[in-house]
C-alpha cells in the first residue's frame, strides 16, 4: 500500500485532511500546598469514578485523569480539555492543587500510596486487584508518573475515499487497519523526535526510586534533583515501562494479537493492557482488547509519548497537538525503512534521546549507523514542510519546531532546567500549580461560553460535565 502526497492532494481537501476524531487524556496528581501527595479520597463532586467518563482516576486514588469527549477538531479538543481542567481546579479544596509535572511530587513509600478505590459496579473488584498487582510487579512510585495521551482517527468517509481509489480490493476495515499499522510502525521508528520536542521532565524529588534519583545531580537541600542533558526522564529507563522489552509483530492486526496473547500466556503480562507502548492501536471494546482488535479491527490510535507540559495549564500546548497531527500524516506517507532491527533501534533511540538529547552534537542510531540527532531532526522537519506545502497545510507550526531543534534552550525541558535550578523541584512546580489554580478560578470558561443562558442553565452545564452526565456542546 503506497499513500503519498499526490494521492492525498488529489482526493482530499486541506480541510478534510485536518479533520478527524480527536480526544485528549490528561493525568495529574493531587498534592498538598507543600508538594506532598494528597492521600484524601477522590473529590465527591466527580461522582463514581467508574461511571464518570470525563473525570476519573488512573492508578491511584490521588491521581486524577480527565478525558475529553471525541470531537472533530484540535481546537475543540483543546477547549474541552481546558473546561475539564478548570472543573478539576474548581472542585479541589483550597488546600489541594493539580500537580503540573509528569514526574511525581513528594511521595510516600509503596504501602502508603493509595490505589484507586472502585465500587458500585461488577468490575470494581477486578479493577482494584489489577492495580494491586501493578504495585507488586513494578512498585508504586512509577505508577504515579503522569502524562498526556492523544487519541486520533481519520474520518471513516475520508479513509473510504482513498480506499476506493488506490485499494478497491481491500475491505474498508482491512484498509483502515493497514493505514493505522503503517502509522504505528513509522511512529515507533521516529518517536524520539516527539520526545525531544515535547519533553518536560528533567527533575525529581528525592522520594522517588533511589536508583533513579542517583542518576541525577542534587540541586539543593530540599530534595531537588536534576538531569540537564536530556528532555524527558519519564521516557527514560526510569520511566514507566515493562520489566523487559517486548516487540510484538506489527505486520498485521492478527500477528500483533497473537504475539500479545503469547506474552499473556507466558506470564510476561497479566493482561493485554499491561503492554506499555508509545502508541497503542485501540479497538471498539476497551475491555476485551485482543478479541475486539481481531474481530473489529483498529478504531483509533492513542499516542502516549508526551510529557505533561508544565508551561500550559492543560498539560499540553495546542501547537504541540497540531504538530502531532501533522506528524501522523507524515508517518502515513513516509516510505518505511527496511532495517530489520527497527523496533530495537526505536527503543534505543527513545531512551537515549530522553536522557541525552539536549547535549550538543548528540548522536543516535539510524539503520544501525550513528548520526547527528539534530541534523536528522531537521531533515524530518524539512520533509514535513514539503509535505505541508504539497497538501496546502502550511501555517507556521513547523517553524516553532525548527527553533526547538536549532536552539535547545527554547525547549520546555531547558526552561525546566533553569526553573528547577532557580526554585528547586517542588518549589518550581508548586509555583505553577498555584498559578494555574488562580487563573482557572478567574476564568469560568463554561459559564462564559453559555453566557446567553440564565444562571441556572449555566450551572447545570457545569454540573453535568463535572459529574459525567453530559458534556456541554462545543
Amino acid at each position: 500500500m503506497n499513500i503519498n502526497c499526490k494521492i492525498l492532494r488529489d482526493l482530499l481537501t486541506p480541510e478534510e485532511l485536518l479533520r478527524g476524531d480527536y480526544g485528549v487524556e490528561r493525568e495529574g496528581l493531587r498534592v498538598t500546598p507543600e508538594g506532598k501527595l494528597a492521600t484524601t479520597l477522590h473529590p465527591e463532586p466527580f461522582g463514581n469514578k467508574l461511571i464518570n467518563p470525563f473525570i476519573t482516576t488512573d492508578f491511584s486514588e490521588s491521581q486524577i485523569e480527565v478525558v475529553t469527549p471525541t470531537v472533530d477538531t484540535i481546537d475543540k479538543a483543546y477547549t474541552a480539555l481546558t473546561w475539564l481542567c478548570d472543573a478539576v481546579q474548581d472542585v479541589l479544596p483550597e488546600n489541594e492543587f493539580f500537580w503540573p509535572q509528569s514526574m511525581p511530587c513528594d511521595i510516600p513509600e509503596d504501602d502508603e500510596i493509595p490505589i484507586a478505590i472502585y465500587e458500585g459496579r461488577p468490575d470494581a473488584g477486578s479493577a482494584m486487584a489489577y492495580r494491586q498487582g501493578l504495585i507488586e510487579k513494578y512498585g508504586g512510585k512509577k505508577q504515579l508518573i503522569s502524562g498526556i495521551h492523544l487519541n486520533f482517527s481519520f474520518k471513516d468517509e475520508d479513509i473510504e475515499t482513498v480506499r476506493r481509489t488506490i485499494a478497491p480490493e481491500y475491505s474498508h476495515q482491512a484498509f483502515k487497519d493497514a493505514v493505522y499499522l503503517k502509522i504505528v510502525r513509522n511512529y515507533l521508528r521516529y518517536r524520539w523526535l516527539i520526545i525531544y520536542l515535547t519533553g518536560c521532565s528533567v527533575g525529581l524529588h528525592k522520594s522517588y526510586i533511589p536508583d533513579c534519583v542517583a542518576q541525577m545531580s542534587p540541586v539543593d537541600d530540599a530534595g531537588s534533583y536534576l538531569e540537564t542533558t536530556g528532555p524527558s526522564f519519564r521516557n527514560s529507563a526510569c520511566g514507566y515501562k515493562n520489566l523487559f522489552p517486548l516487540y510484538p509483530d506489527y505486520t498485521s492486526v492478527e500477528s500483533f494479537v497473537e504475539d500479545v496473547q503469547g506474552y499473556v500466556d507466558k506470564g510476561y503480562l497479566s493482561a493485554a493492557k499491561e503492554l506499555y507502548t508509545q502508541i497503542r492501536m485501540k479497538p471498539r471494546d476497551a475491555v476485551n482488547v485482543l478479541e475486539s482488535l481481531r474481530e473489529d479491527g483498529i478504531k483509533y490510535l492513542e499516542i502516549r509519548t508526551i510529557d505533561l507540559n508544565v508551561y500550559d495549564p492543560c498539560g499540553i500546548a495546542k501547537i504541540d497537538m497540531e504538530f502531532v497531527h501533522r506528524f501522523i500524516l507524515y508517518m502515513l506517507i513516509k516510505p518505511e525503512e527496511d532495517y530489520p532491527q527497527w523496533q530495537q533501534e526505536g527503543l534505543l533511540n527513545e531512551e537515549a534521546v530522553a536522557v541525552g538529547g539536549l547535549q550538543p552534537g548528540f548522536k543516535i542510531k539510524r539503520n544501525g549507523q550513528m548520526v547527528d540527532m539534530r541534523a536528522w531532526a531537521m531533515e524530518i522537519l524539512e520533509d514535513m514542510a514539503e509535505m505541508e506545502q504539497n497538501l496546502g497545510l502550511s501555517d507556521g507550526v513547523l517553524d516553532t519546531m525548527r527553533i526547538r531543534v536549532e536552539h535547545p534552550e527554547t525547549t520546555y525541558a531547558a526552561r525546566q532546567v533553569a526553573d528547577i535550578e532557580d526554585q528547586g523541584f517542588l518549589g518550581s512546580q508548586m509555583k505553577k500549580a498555584r498559578e494555574y489554580k488562580a487563573e482557572s478560578q478567574g476564568r469560568e470558561n463554561i459559564l462564559r461560553e453559555y453566557g446567553d443562558a440564565d444562571e441556572q442553565v449555566q450551572k447545570k452545564h457545569q454540573e453535568n460535565m463535572t459529574t459525567g452526565k453530559a458534556f456541554p456542546k462545543l
